[in-house]
């Protein structure tokens, strides 16, 4: 096939994108295996410090030759999450005091902060000069925008509706990625409540395309051939896959995450607040039926993502998963395969047509 606008700018030999993963999720080994077989490997950076951000390009340099997108997160913290008050800290603590118990954790010190700022880390991205800037919830202002420009970094926002494209095209963002309510992780939405803004990856797709000039990248229940085909057929230059590649043994998930992809937990997927306190797509467990029972009082985004971070860590390290953020697109019961190399041939290899009778 032709190459699309998508591949032709960044230079891939196939229109496909690994979606990027926060939280320890992305590895230097996945980025760099998607990108050696011929699509865009992605970092999810939002959670490093600027220093971080600098060793990880180094790191993706050394690894691969081809292009990578680094992801950031526009929006760094909910209201209320920055700052965060010891007060606030005391209250909330009560709600997880009980869980840490189980787990002999003590009580966490309160933090100056509970995540990395944007502001801060833009800095350390334009200095890397990856091939693509990536980034969710927001939009950078036109400064950066045109920083990216001089640099030839391609700029790729993430829409959830197709006022979000508009908006996004608006701005001057090089490729707009069309995210659907049935992608796994986080809900970007940036103009109104994520909860709102549940549209399904076809009608977006389309919406976008039809409407707007610029490349569109599909996103969302899309986990093999078929389905990017599909996505292609309604106007998408490229399709982003983040569960098929995060069920790779490349990925920094965690065994008991990658496995229950493969069962049948994962033909029922959810969306909740539980794990950030952000919107986001995942099979049900322990952390979601206690937490969403408390919803209306969690702390907001980054604070609730760092005391839910100590529970994870103590129940894997316990050999459990209760607690564990267990992410997945409604595209999960197609998975088949758990590396790289055999989830990028079967996406890349054409169908065999069907003798004629």
């Amino acid at each position: 096939m032709p190459q699309t606008d998508i591949q032709q700018r960044i230079g891939l030999r196939h229109p496909i994108i690994q979606g990027p993963f926060g939280g320890g999720l992305s590895t230097v080994e996945l980025a760099a295996a998607v990108t050696d077989a011929g699509g865009l490997g992605s970092f999810g950076a939002h959670y490093l410090e600027p220093d971080g951000i600098a060793a990880l390009a180094a790191r993706l340099r050394a690894a691969t030759d081809g292009p990578v997108a680094l992801n950031l997160w526009i929006s760094d913290h909910d209201p209320g999450g920055d700052p965060f008050s010891s007060e606030a800290f005391e209250a909330v603590w009560q709600i997880y005091q009980p869980f840490f118990a189980e787990y002999g954790l003590e009580r966490p010190e309160p933090q100056p902060r509970y995540h990395p700022r944007f502001t801060e880390q833009i800095d350390a991205v334009l200095e890397a000069r990856p091939r693509v800037f990536s980034f969710v919830f927001g939009i950078p202002d036109r400064a950066i925008l045109e920083a990216c420009r001089q640099r030839d970094i391609v700029t790729l926002g993430a829409a959830t509706t197709l006022a979000e494209a508009e908006a996004l095209d608006a701005a001057g963002v090089d490729l707009i990625l069309a995210t659907g309510f049935e992608a796994g992780g986080h809900r970007p939405a940036f103009l109104e409540p994520a909860e709102k803004n549940l549209i399904g990856t076809l009608p977006l797709t389309r919406q976008i395309a039809s409407r707007i000039k610029r490349p569109v990248i599909a996103a969302g229940g899309i986990a093999d051939r078929v389905g990017i085909e599909g996505a292609m057929a309604l106007g998408a230059g490229a399709a982003q896959l983040g569960t098929a590649f995060l069920a790779c043994a490349e990925s920094g998930t965690n065994d008991a995450h990658r496995d229950v992809l493969f069962t049948d937990r994962a033909r029922h997927t959810v969306l909740t607040r539980a794990y950030t306190g952000r919107l986001a797509r995942g099979i049900p467990n322990r952390v979601i039926a206690e937490m969403d029972k408390r919803a209306g009082q969690l702390p907001p985004f980054p604070v609730q993502a760092w005391f839910l971070g100590h529970l994870k860590r103590a129940a894997l390290a316990a050999g459990d998963e209760d607690f564990a953020s267990l992410y997945a697109g409604q595209g999960a019961p197609l998975l088949k395969h758990r590396r790289v190399s055999d989830l990028m041939a079967d996406l890349t290899t054409p169908a065999v047509t069907p003798a004629a009778v």
